[in-house]
């Protein structure tokens, strides 16, 4: 099975592109990528072609990385949505091999469930957003299980992810998904873990630009 990674450069004099990327649309942006793909892929098409997304800040403007399992139609755009381009993953994730040295980056939503008790004691929500040093070990945690050792990290917080979902009679429900990118180095200690979570995805909030875990090989310092 390809991974596919996906570069698209929005257009800011693309309409569309610009409704897409406002910081409340998390849903528009869900929708417009997952257009992209086959319809009547089932009742989780997301997991079904292994999407991931994250709007990247660059010196020239946002751009969007999507990650799946299915090449991603790019005629599908608007004519002026932006430029983008397609590529596998295969030759990268192939190399991957415990020892190797990694540049990560993560855009995740760290949270953590207290228990029914320590909820109704403190009167807290049934998941609880984690920042600063908190948010920090819960990554060290998540890379861990991701087959992987950190050696440097660098977190910082995003704007919350927030989106809007049906409900009944008609009513809508807010989606908030607070969020931390975090870079840093690593070194692999397991290979076929750490592809397991690259195209499944890391934490909460995968619909909405949460989880997508990229790795590059690290420059040498030599």
């Amino acid at each position: 099975m390809s991974i596919w990674l996906t570069r698209i450069v929005p257009d800011p004099r693309s309409r569309e592109a610009r409704r897409d990327l406002t910081g409340t649309a998390a849903g528009n942006l869900h929708r417009r990528l997952m257009s992209l793909f086959p319809d009547e892929a089932g009742p989780d098409p997301r997991a079904r072609f292994g999407v991931l997304f994250r709007v990247e800040d660059t010196p020239t403007g946002p751009h969007l990385l999507l990650q799946s399992t299915h090449q991603p139609n790019l005629a599908r755009l608007p004519a002026d949505y932006g430029a983008s381009l397609s590529r596998t993953l295969d030759d990268l994730l192939g190399a991957l091999k415990p020892g190797l040295t990694l540049r990560y980056r993560c855009a995740a939503s760290p949270v953590r469930k207290p228990g029914a008790t320590t909820r109704a004691l403190y009167n807290l929500p049934a998941v609880v957003p984690l920042t600063g040093d908190h948010a920090d070990a819960w990554w060290i945690r998540q890379a861990d299980g991701a087959g992987l050792h950190p050696l440097t990290l660098h977190s910082q917080p995003l704007d919350a992810a927030r989106a809007t979902r049906p409900r009944t009679a008609g009513t809508t429900a807010g989606i908030r998904h607070a969020r931390t990118r975090f870079d840093g180095t690593a070194t692999i200690t397991d290979a076929d873990l750490l592809r397991r979570k690259i195209t499944d995805g890391i934490g909460r909030g995968k619909a909405y630009g949460c989880g997508l875990l990229s790795i590059a090989p690290a420059r040498s310092t030599a």
